[in-house]
């Protein structure tokens, strides 16, 4: 029997870094994948005089097309938030835009931000709290996924998460997640290739470290697994 999973994220390329293992097996499966992203990273850049926002907007977009072709997804769905300014939106009609899609798409499963949004991203944290919120309102009989750095993950690539300023805050570090995947071969490669059709993002981290390390870099994916209490109780019994 095939299921659905929803993936609701921030930023183009949020959903690759964290959890293009995830939606691969998914789509291996046959199950059904919807992404959500909030803003179209208009802003994510280091050179704005190059990349005025309507440009990199334009550019990340199409980035985020090749990259969910080659994951194997074709639902995707803008919600239309600025880049930079989610904490500033009004959370419960965030929430409430969210919700809608949960009612319409039916998900089996979600996935999104844990708390510290992973990075530390007042963004990533913003649409994390949104998802739950709008989860636990419409579907709370829904699995729900919060992606959380793999155990280890700072220790192991300390250097490189400091030298690209990976993080904003201090990060949540070996935190038991509920689910860890650890990629490998043919799913590895996809997820690597994922990752390189967002050139504006990735360029400079695989130039910065080898493509070799950046693959050993990201071969990890965690998450919190926040299930139903019904399905919990059922198990248990």
């Amino acid at each position: 029997m095939t299921g659905t999973l929803l993936g609701v994220w921030a930023h183009p390329d949020d959903e690759t870094f964290l959890s293009s293992g995830l939606v691969l097996a998914a789509r291996e499966r046959g199950d059904r994948v919807v992404l959500v992203t909030a803003t179209r990273g208009e802003h994510g850049t280091d050179d704005p005089a190059a990349w005025p926002p309507e440009r990199l907007g334009r550019l990340r977009e199409r980035e985020l097309e090749s990259a969910l072709a080659v994951l194997g997804v074709d639902e995707h769905r803008f919600l239309g938030f600025g880049d930079g300014r989610c904490a500033d939106a009004a959370e419960p009609l965030a929430a409430r835009a969210i919700a809608t899609i949960i009612e319409d798409v039916a998900p089996d499963t979600i996935v999104t931000f844990g708390p510290d949004g992973v990075t530390g991203h007042a963004d990533h944290r913003a649409v994390g709290r949104w998802t739950t919120r709008a989860r636990d309102a419409v579907a709370p009989d829904t699995e729900l996924l919060r992606a959380v750095l793999a155990p280890g993950f700072t220790r192991r690539f300390a250097a490189a998460n400091a030298a690209f300023g990976v993080f904003m805050d201090d990060p949540a570090d070996d935190v038991d997640p509920g689910l860890h995947l650890r990629l490998e071969g043919a799913r590895l490669d996809r997820k690597i290739e994922a990752m390189l059709a967002q050139d504006s993002q990735t360029r400079r981290l695989v130039e910065g470290v080898g493509l070799a390390a950046f693959r050993r870099w990201w071969a990890e994916e965690a998450f919190l697994v926040d299930r139903p209490a019904r399905a919990a109780t059922a198990g248990a019994a």
